[in-house]
């Protein structure tokens, strides 16, 4: 991380705070935009991708709030939301990253909003420009602190959040 790719830091007192970041950040996502999600075990990758996912309204006839589980074991969910796709991988168990091609990620990294939790295992395949997200541990018991970190682009169209 260089100093000036750093776009901003946030000490949030629990996850409802978290949840509601992710809620402003929304809008700010368009089609094609990768998010790599970096945190340790319990740091509130799913809890961010979940509210961050349930902020984009839903299709006509399907429930706004949609369940959100975490992608472990299944690698990757897709949500069809009214504005984007949303493609949400947990990367944990990949071994090779030329394993994600059968996962569909060229697809989701053209057509949609990808949410990428241990995105490390991507290697390789982790598109230039992307945004990182880091969650970790802060002070207290439910207080994360979140980074966000990214280029010229992602400073100049996420400036309003930080300001």
């Amino acid at each position: 991380m260089t100093a000036e790719n750093l776009i901003g830091e946030i000490a949030f007192a629990d996850e409802n705070e978290t949840r509601e970041f992710a809620q402003r950040l929304a809008p700010f996502l368009q089609e094609g935009d990768v998010l790599a999600l970096e945190g340790d075990l319990g740091a509130g990758k799913t809890a961010f991708s979940r509210a961050l996912i349930n902020a984009f309204p839903a299709m006509a006839g399907m429930e706004q709030i949609e369940e959100v589980p975490s992608p472990t074991f299944t690698l990757v969910q897709i949500y069809d939301r009214a504005e984007r796709q949303i493609w949400h991988f947990d990367l944990y168990r990949l071994e090779d990253p030329e394993e994600a091609y059968e996962l569909g990620i060229e697809e989701a990294f053209s057509e949609g909003v990808s949410l990428i939790e241990w995105p490390d295992r991507l290697g390789f395949l982790m598109p230039r420009g992307h945004l990182e997200v880091k969650l970790s541990y802060g002070q207290g018991e439910t207080a994360r602190r979140l980074t966000v970190i990214g280029g010229p682009k992602w400073r100049e169209r996420l400036a309003p959040l930080f300001s």
